[in-house]
């Protein structure tokens, strides 16, 4: 980042700090009272973010999305996220990317897991597995798919990215980087893709060594992003998206739809 950058992002942080310390007015606390409690509230209510569950018995078992190797001969791309588990999945999802070339038996799961580190290992895992696993029990939501051709094409650009992500050693949950932040950069790097992740994807955002301005992940558009805490971001697929602390508010108008913190997309396509 230069040095005018760096001075412009202290200004705004400046600015930012500022206001949350004015005394807020009737309609702003109406909004964080929706926002900060309600929505989370909600999800949790809702089922969609199910608390208490123990890692170790969780069902991790196939959700009967994707094609059976064995009857797929053809080269296969897939693109999964579920809410992460129990508290985690109040805020936001796990991604994960699944390969298969032409005539391969089974699939290739390229993710990046937190806890790996602890135990001295990269982030990054790329091993075979059930691509459309569910994640410690939640449901997996299929949000990008390549077939044939196109999918053949892609997939070496997919390894090529998957060995390059800059942050192998590093994991944060907030804002970054972490699971989304590496999907965000395989959906920079191989636009095809067209991978349009959800505003609960948090660590999306997350800029490549300080970047303040790139493609947005699904390679339609360019986000402005601060540190993964404050942005703005354009794109076809995307639609138009304000980062908050690492919470995005949207608009999709290529497929009408609100993009929210804590519950995702409410429109047409929903997921």
């Amino acid at each position: 980042m230069s040095e005018q950058a760096g001075v412009r992002c202290l200004e705004l942080a400046c600015a930012v700090s500022y206001t949350l310390g004015q005394p807020m007015r009737p309609s702003m606390l109406l909004f964080f009272l929706l926002v900060f409690i309600a929505l989370p509230l909600y999800t949790v209510l809702s089922g969609q973010a199910p608390l208490g569950r123990d890692f170790r018995t969780a069902d991790r078992s196939s959700a009967g999305i994707a094609p059976r190797p064995e009857n797929t001969p053809e080269a296969v791309v897939q693109v999964y996220h579920a809410r992460a588990l129990n508290w985690r999945g109040i805020f936001g999802v796990h991604t994960w990317i699944a390969t298969k070339p032409e005539n391969a038996p089974e699939y290739l799961v390229h993710q990046v897991i937190g806890w790996r580190l602890y135990r001295g290992l990269s982030a990054v895992v790329s091993v075979p597995g059930i691509p459309d696993g569910r994640w410690f029990g939640n449901e997996p939501t299929l949000i990008a798919e390549l077939r044939g051709e196109e999918a053949a094409q892609a997939i070496p650009k997919i390894i090529d990215a998957v060995a390059s992500y800059p942050y192998a050693n590093e994991y944060k949950v907030w804002p970054g980087p972490n699971s989304n932040t590496f999907m965000a950069y395989i959906g920079r790097q191989v636009p095809e893709l067209r991978m349009d992740l959800p505003a609960t994807a948090i660590g999306k955002d997350y800029p490549i060594n300080g970047s303040l301005l790139d493609r947005t992940p699904s390679g339609t558009g360019y986000q402005l992003s601060m540190l993964g805490v404050l942005g703005v971001a354009m794109g076809r697929e995307e639609g138009f998206e304000l980062n908050l602390l690492g919470f995005n508010f949207g608009v999709d108008f290529l497929k009408p739809a609100l993009r929210l913190p804590f519950i995702g997309r409410i429109g047409v396509g929903e997921h």
